[in-house]
């Protein structure tokens, strides 16, 4: 029995495999509107900030609660980077936060999987049932 020892040749590559850190693109209903024309997601931050705006999965309900009150129909874009295969970046923002950033186009197409969120009884969207499934 093995325990606390280095990885067998070959376990990197499957513990890899298995990990799947996701990421959220929250898009207004004028911002996706724009995105399905495009193809990709095109944000007025994130042309002035020079990177794609990303929240972990832990970022996502604040950054509602801060960017997106009583904004209906927001869209809510689910990512996997290790499926992504784009260059994130994860920097220091929010309250000294690591968030990531995405330097590239994020296409709409390779969400796996999209929700348009209502709002709670306080009039931030709330998420959707299903987001840790």
């Amino acid at each position: 029995m093995r325990l606390h020892s280095e990885p067998k040749s070959g376990e990197d590559a499957i513990m890899v495999m298995l990990q799947r850190t996701r990421v959220y693109k929250i898009l207004s209903a004028e911002d996706w509107a724009l995105a399905e024309q495009l193809g990709y997601s095109k944000t007025a931050l994130d042309e002035g900030d020079g990177y794609v705006h990303l929240s972990t999965r832990a970022q996502v309900q604040e950054t509602l609660s801060l960017h997106y009150f009583e904004r209906k129909h927001v869209r809510l874009l689910e990512y996997v980077i290790e499926e992504l295969g784009l260059p994130i970046r994860w920097e220091e923002s929010r309250g000294g936060q690591l968030f990531p950033h995405l330097y590239a186009a994020l296409p709409i197409d390779a969400a796996n999987r999209t929700w348009t969120l209502s709002l709670d009884a306080s009039g931030v969207p709330k998420l959707p049932d299903d987001i840790d499934r």
